[in-house]
């Protein structure tokens, strides 16, 4: 945050989406002026479970908002070249290994069920994203 001298304002800067001030400046621009006010160009960022605590084996992963993990920002690129389990995700999983705090978890980490609908998505867009962004 960049203060003015008077200290009486400020700009932010933040690199992601503020959705909570955005979203209704986003549908009136749709709705009245038929102006998309961003859409997605590639797959640049992920969200990855990274471990709030020491996680043990066996121990069933709580999702977003639990005391299980937090998500982690990371570069697309990175997350599938190092199959990086994401935040969305984790819930209802059980680990295969101990987990370190603030370790980056990874699909191998976890017992997922292939036949999940939002499993079945992921892995088809790490399919069609999974190359370099142009």
């Amino acid at each position: 945050m960049l203060p003015d001298r008077s200290g009486k304002y400020a700009a932010l800067y933040r690199p992601i989406h503020m959705i909570g001030l955005e979203l209704g400046i986003s549908v009136a621009s749709v709705a009245l002026r038929n102006e998309p006010t961003g859409q997605p160009s590639g797959f640049r960022s992920d969200v990855v479970a990274t471990a709030k605590r020491n996680l043990k084996k066996a121990e069933v992963l709580d999702g977003e908002g639990g005391f299980c993990v937090w998500g982690k920002q990371t570069p697309a690129e990175l997350s599938l070249d190092q199959g990086y389990f994401p935040l969305g995700l984790a819930q209802n999983v059980a680990l295969k290994r101990d987990i370190g705090e603030g370790e980056r978890l990874k699909w191998s980490d976890v017992d997922y069920d292939p036949k999940v609908v939002a499993v079945q998505v992921r892995r088809e867009m790490e399919a069609a994203f999974g190359r370099r962004n142009s």
